[in-house]
């Protein structure tokens, strides 16, 4: 089973790049970000019609995540537990049934947290700590489980081409990466770490100042797995190719492959 994560930026503008890699890749789950659509404007017909469930978390303009499916959904949650008041549109789950029991995944699209001497800060750093108390409870229910997104964290100097060039920034800033350590340390393993210690794996690059042209790249996408999921991953792989598209992401792409079949 092939699961995926991709922060699309914009659907409606991406949506021929979209069903092209969908074509193209097969995954059996697909997890996009950043759909900056509202549920009722999604263009979830033609995707339906490559033989996908749909279901999104959508809001005007920004944000929003949705999950792309060929396994019919059993359940779907929207926004992450711990804060009634937070309304962005960052976070979606869905179970479904396989032959080795229930399999849950997760879309989500943690805050960037830029500009650092704003509460977007702090507001980063608490939804980490929020999704850190959400990750407890479902890893203690033992299943497979793919929290699938882009993470705004760049978890080490080798995923960055030019790591000095992004210290004091959010995404590098010594609180988020010991957030994400601490995530992690709950018992989630990185899948493209867990099958590749290679350098120079991006899964970012910026629209400004050639930063694609010169591969000054990031690594902030990431498919993290409970242990009953990483026991079963087999192999990773980074859709670099699709970032030299017409109109492309400034991301791309990142597919996990498990040992695990529909029901």
């Amino acid at each position: 089973m092939k699961i995926a994560t991709w922060n699309i930026n914009g659907v409606k503008a991406r949506i021929d790049n979209l069903l092209h890699w969908l074509e193209e890749a097969q995954p059996d789950i697909a997890c996009l970000q950043e759909i900056k659509s509202v549920d009722g404007l999604f263009p979830r017909g033609p995707i339906e019609a490559l033989g996908y469930y749909v279901e999104t978390h959508g809001q005007k303009g920004f944000n929003g995540v949705a999950i792309l499916s060929k396994l019919r959904f059993d359940e779907v949650n929207r926004g992450l537990s711990g804060d009634d008041e937070d309304a962005q549109a960052r976070f979606i789950e869905g179970v479904f049934s396989t032959d080795k029991g229930a399999l849950r995944v997760v879309s989500l699209y943690l805050p960037n947290g830029n500009p650092v001497d704003t509460e977007k800060f702090p507001y980063k750093l608490s939804w980490m700590e929020r999704l850190e108390r959400w990750a407890q409870d479902r890893l203690a229910l033992e299943e497979p489980l793919v929290l699938a997104g882009d993470y705004n964290v760049i978890p080490e100097p080798e995923d960055a081409k030019n790591p000095e060039a992004w210290v004091g920034d959010a995404l590098f800033r010594p609180e988020s990466r010991a957030a994400f350590r601490k995530f992690s340390h709950l018992g989630f393993t990185d899948a493209l770490r867990a099958t590749t210690q290679e350098d120079g794996i991006y899964t970012f690059w910026d629209y400004q100042a050639g930063a694609w042209q010169k591969n000054n790249g990031i690594r902030i996408d990431h498919l993290m797995l409970s242990p009953e999921a990483a026991d079963r991953l087999s192999a990773t792989s980074v859709a670099k190719h699709t970032r030299a598209w017409e109109k492309p992401s400034d991301h791309v792409p990142v597919i996990a492959e498990l040992s695990l079949g529909a029901a």
